[in-house]
């Protein structure tokens, strides 16, 4: 089983072999096990200390140290900026993705379902589906195009990246930072779930105002793997996602060398259920924005590139209210996907592995079955069980992929959720 360290994008140190890591110094001119010294900046080298993440590395070759990559297809993998096909402003729900009749491995079961921004600019977000029916034997992965929040929704990974190990399955996030060389690996055979490809400012956690110094998602639940290494000489494609593309090489060793680091940038996971979820004991309920798990900020305070916001089992206690999520237009935009139960908004047709997608401004809120039951319901404290959706909240239109529009997987008739509301004006 993987081994952890705790702490959100705090410095960490582990070492493989013991005293590995240097002391007093990063780089000294020859290490005493012959290792070669790296550094990876997740953040530019001025940027605010608070905010500054970069990580040491000492492996056995350096990651220079590979041929030239050739292009390879992208199969159903797009990239910002999204210009495929026109978006519309309709409400869009797909049913869950099945899984591919070929093998595929992560890379392969890659399907972009939309996006916005410019990768190269560094601004917006990627949405993907990954479906998974075979290990990653012989390859890795890296994108250099942005950090990937992975949400598993069916059977767990088994990520083997630069920095030692992580699992995690339904019910938890995986997040590996720009420029980590990973593998997934199936423990149950086949995975699914969701990856949002964050081009912009790194994922951090929220500020919490007036909540106070606790609350939301802790940052000692965090944690990161400790260090672990392959000394193999044998052959391993690596492919990397650059400019919007997929690239590979030919490399002749494993580049999971890392017999130890320390820094602040490395692969972390986060149990869901750690979440210390608030909300209203008066009348009302509070914006969705705070179930905020880490937000990813823009150059506008206030506006995030993207929110990362979940919506677990909690109670629900607030006098007067309408207990479901009330009918809104944001100009936010919102993609949410249902990782197990049911959802308090939705009566059918929303399962775990489907999802959503409600852009700018577009009404939406319960459909008319959960209207009904919510207005007619006797408000005694209830507690919402065994469900788990979650949102990314993008600050620009999410622009589906030709795929997510064509896919059988979408529902034609999602509109018609909301038809049968009928008029209540007593004048």
């Amino acid at each position: 089983m993987p081994r952890y360290l705790s702490g959100f994008a705090n410095e960490q140190a582990s070492e493989a072999i013991p005293g590995t890591l240097p002391e007093g110094q990063n780089a000294p001119q020859r290490h005493p096990r012959g290792l070669y010294t790296e550094q990876i900046s997740g953040t530019a080298f001025t940027a605010p200390r608070g905010h500054n993440r970069r990580s040491w590395l000492y492996r056995i070759r350096p990651s220079a140290a590979h041929p030239a990559y050739r292009r390879r297809d992208n199969g159903l993998l797009r990239s910002a900026p999204f210009n495929e096909v026109e978006p519309p402003p309709n409400r869009l729900r797909w049913d869950p993705l099945p899984f591919p009749d070929a093998e595929a491995d992560f890379v392969d079961g890659l399907t972009t379902i939309g996006g916005n921004g410019d990768a190269g600019l560094r601004c917006g977000i990627a949405v993907h589906v990954f479906r998974a029916t075979r290990s990653m034997d012989e390859r890795l992965f890296f994108d250099a195009d942005g950090e990937l929040l992975i949400v598993p929704e069916h059977g767990r990974l088994l990520l083997r990246t630069e920095f030692g190990e992580i699992e995690a399955g339904p019910g938890e996030i995986a997040m590996i930072p720009r420029g980590i060389k990973f593998a997934v690996l199936l423990p149950d055979g086949k995975a699914r779930g969701w990856v949002c490809e964050n081009y912009g400012e790194l994922f951090r956690l929220p500020e919490l105002g007036p909540i106070g110094a606790n609350g939301l998602a802790n940052p000692r639940d965090f944690l990161t793997p400790v260090a672990a290494f392959e000394d193999c000489e044998a052959h391993v494609e690596v492919v990397a996602k650059f400019a919007g593309n997929l690239w590979a090489a030919e490399f002749d060793h494993s580049p999971l060398d890392v017999v130890a680091w320390h820094g602040n940038y490395a692969p972390y996971k986060y149990d869901l259920s750690r979440f210390n979820t608030l909300g209203s004991v008066s009348f009302d309920h509070p914006d969705p924005s705070i179930f905020t798990v880490l937000t990813a900020p823009s150059e506008i305070p206030g506006t995030a590139n993207c929110d990362f916001v979940i919506f677990p089992p909690r109670w629900m206690v607030a006098e007067h209210t309408f207990r479901p999520p009330w009918y809104h237009r944001n100009v936010m935009n919102e993609f949410m996907g249902l990782v197990k139960g049911v959802y308090d908004a939705r009566g059918e047709g929303f399962v775990p592995g489907g999802m959503s997608l409600h852009n700018c401004m577009a009404g939406h809120g319960p459909d008319a079955v959960t209207y009904e039951r919510a207005s007619a319901a006797e408000l005694r404290p209830v507690k919402i069980e065994n469900t788990l959706a979650f949102m990314f909240e993008a600050r620009f239109p999410i622009r589906p992929t030709r795929f997510a529009l064509e896919t059988p997987a979408l529902q034609r008739d999602y509109d018609a959720c909301w038809r049968d509301l009928p008029k209540r004006f007593a004048g």
